[in-house]
């Protein structure tokens, strides 16, 4: 909360030449600890009970305020997807399901009225109609889309991308890595990415469904969440589907702690995997 700004945002430690962002690594202590506190209370049959509900509520509000504060509303975003699959899966009551929606819809309604800073309103706006600032707010998706469609078919070659590679494009080996891969090798090889991903978390969504226990089914079902809603964002935005955050493409965009993050959570999914066979483990 106390290091200098990068790009409007306090989200990193800087350690003499390596910088370290904490949020990252904070959605393995999520997955693993909320995960944890869920399989206690379902054991004693107090999952459903307000006052643990609270807790558990609590638990998660924690770091996505944090987060908010740096401001980081990507990673913020990326936690209550993860706890929210965590907890439904867990097995809350439907009430309880109904009544966050509810407060979802008018907490989104009341934080962008009141709590949303400009910048934020302002991407918003311009997500929905990008030509009324295409030289400011709305520059980055139009170089974003312009990248992805020209790409066409089989793309423009490695190194050739107009945009990505004469500095249209914005942080083109971060946020916008996917336009940069289809502006250079096209439509078929996105394609391609896109089915790597569905595998890989549909994949992990049967890992979970076949653990043999809950905690290993909760495990998993907070990585295939957080891999879920690291796609469907950063691709979103790349093609102007999602409003754009500082959300990176697991596996793919350029930053050490995301990528040491990733392989955790991808070793977590695969541990609850291995255990299904116990003779592994003999």
């Amino acid at each position: 909360m106390f290091t200098p700004p990068i790009y409007g945002a306090r989200s990193w430690f800087q350690l003499g030449n390596i910088s370290i962002q904490p949020g990252e690594i904070a959605k393995i202590t999520l997955i693993i600890g909320l995960g944890k506190l869920l399989e206690f209370f379902k054991k004693r049959g107090k999952l459903n009970h307000p006052f643990y509900v609270i807790l558990v509520l609590i638990y998660v509000a924690v770091p996505c305020i944090l987060l908010a504060l740096q401001p980081d509303y990507g990673t913020a975003m990326v936690f209550l997807v993860v706890a929210a699959m965590m907890i439904f899966i867990a097995g809350i009551s439907g009430w309880y399901v109904l009544g966050a929606i509810v407060t979802v819809v008018i907490s989104v309604f009341l934080a962008y009225q009141y709590v949303l800073p400009d910048y934020a309103k302002n991407r918003i706006t311009v997500f929905l109609n990008p030509g009324m600032d295409p030289s400011g707010a709305g520059y980055n998706i139009i170089q974003s889309e312009l990248a992805v469609g020209s790409g066409q078919m089989w793309g423009m070659g490695l190194h050739n991308g107009n945009q990505s590679q004469l500095g249209y494009l914005p942080m083109k080996t971060t946020d916008f890595i996917f336009a940069v891969i289809s502006e250079e090798m096209g439509f078929v090889v996105s394609t391609l990415v896109v089915i790597l991903f569905v595998l890989l978390i549909v994949k992990s969504f049967y890992i979970a469904k076949t653990a043999k226990d809950d905690y290993g089914s909760f495990l998993s079902i907070g990585a295939a969440s957080m891999f879920l809603a690291h796609f469907i964002e950063n691709v979103g935005m790349n093609i102007g589907l999602m409003p754009i955050t500082g959300i990176p493409l697991p596996f793919i965009s350029y930053g050490g702690s995301a990528m040491l993050t990733n392989f955790i959570a991808l070793g977590l999914v695969l541990s609850v995997s291995g255990r299904r066979n116990k003779k592994m483990f003999e």
